[in-house]
């Protein structure tokens, strides 16, 4: 029997793995798919990301996948644009776009070398139930045979779709139906600063390196086009590219190295990420758009306050029911003002409001004041504190 059985061994389960095995627990680590392998997903690390993954001894393996380090933001809107460097966290500075058939091999490796079992191509077929208590996994091999492994806890980090929040019908609040589709392909020969990040008509635009030399340039789009955008993908996405002439120029001079890749998962919800013998972790337990490129560095951060939360119980240094409620506490604080800034963000269907229009145009020639709103987007600066009624004032007035 063991501790707890990770179900999903991406950005959320392979490091809350990682954690709950460098505490002596004893995991094993499930994913349908093996390792090394692509998703269609999110790209970016933010600066929080990257300093967990420093804390945990990993980004030394990121900086040495051939990624290079992303220090700036650039937030175009047509008539004006931003461009500067969000603050630190924990004295690291930069953010990464890592692909992830890079980023997830180096988290799974990193569980197994802390002491979790991976079994990879392992597709969950059913939870097991004693009572009102979830007990344990079911499999079937592909040769037909019924496998079932038992755990003290099953964790849910298999993405959106997750099988272990539908098995226990976890409970869905604050939910915002999917806003955005998005396309991405990766390109050679496409220069790009940092992050830029494009705002047209209808249409966000975003490009940045990643490994290898290549570029990932994204085009989101109303969710309600995705039907129509998929019936001519490339027409469509060069289309949306050339609502930035300068930037459709850089990728049109660059090589499309490989097949484009879409999404219209980005529904917006909260999942109640606890219950008896069971708990979520990243997509499974929360998911917002990714306009704001949040998903990897939330799976991180929720990966810790999930591991903290039952070894905390397990110990029994609180009831484990207990710490768990906390944990969503926790979480639900740490996101929810990203959450709603992120909707607004992703209504790509109206211009942004006045408001943010009067204000983006305020930080321009005040470097300092951009940073900390370029922080905003990275999530080294709160929410709260940057659109403090005071600290607004001082933006316009000075």
């Amino acid at each position: 029997m063991y501790d707890a059985i990770v179900v999903g061994a991406r950005c959320a389960g392979s490091p809350t793995a990682m954690l709950l095995a460098r505490k002596g627990y004893r995991v094993l680590l499930l994913d349908k798919a093996s390792f090394p392998s692509d998703v269609v997903n999110g790209y970016y690390v933010q600066q929080t990301g990257s300093a967990r993954l420093k804390h945990w001894g990993l980004l030394s393996r990121l900086h040495a996948s051939n990624c290079p380090p992303l220090l700036t933001i650039t937030f175009d809107f047509r008539d004006f644009s931003l461009t500067g460097c969000p603050p630190a966290a924990d004295d690291v500075d930069e953010g990464y776009a890592p692909r992830r058939i890079v980023l997830d091999k180096i988290l799974v490796d990193a569980a197994v070398e802390a002491g979790a079992e991976l079994r990879e191509g392992f597709a969950v077929e059913a939870l097991l139930w004693e009572g009102d208590h979830v007990t344990g996994i079911r499999h079937r091999t592909k040769a037909g045979a019924a496998v079932a492994e038992r755990a003290r806890i099953v964790i849910g980090a298999d993405g959106t779709n997750s099988i272990v929040a539908r098995g226990v019908s976890a409970d869905v609040y604050n939910a915002t139906p999917a806003l955005t589709c998005w396309y991405a392909a990766h390109w050679s020969g496409v220069p790009a600063q940092g992050v830029e990040f494009y705002r047209r008509d209808r249409r966000a635009l975003i490009a940045c390196y990643t490994n290898d030399g290549l570029t990932v340039v994204l085009v989101g789009c109303p969710y309600r086009e995705f039907f129509e955008v998929r019936t001519d993908i490339e027409g469509n996405y060069l289309r949306s590219l050339d609502l930035a002439s300068e930037f459709a120029d850089r990728v049109r001079s660059g090589k499309r190295e490989e097949r484009f890749v879409g999404t219209a998962d980005t529904a917006n919800f909260f999942r109640r990420p606890f219950g008896p013998g069971w708990a979520l972790v990243g997509d499974a337990g929360y998911h917002k758009d990714p306009s704001t490129a949040q998903g990897i560095t939330d799976s991180f951060r929720d990966a810790e306050l999930l591991s903290e939360a039952i070894d905390d119980g397990f110990s029994g240094r609180r009831l484990l029911a207990d710490a768990l409620a906390d944990y969503e506490e926790k979480r639900n604080t740490a996101v929810m003002p990203m959450y709603d800034f992120t909707i607004q963000l992703a209504n790509l269907e109206e211009p942004p409001a006045a408001e943010t229009q009067q204000l983006l145009k305020a930080l321009r020639g005040k470097p300092s004041e951009t940073n900390r709103f370029l922080g905003v987007w990275s999530g080294t600066v709160p929410i709260p504190e940057f659109f403090a009624p005071e600290n607004l004032r001082r933006i316009f007035e000075g």
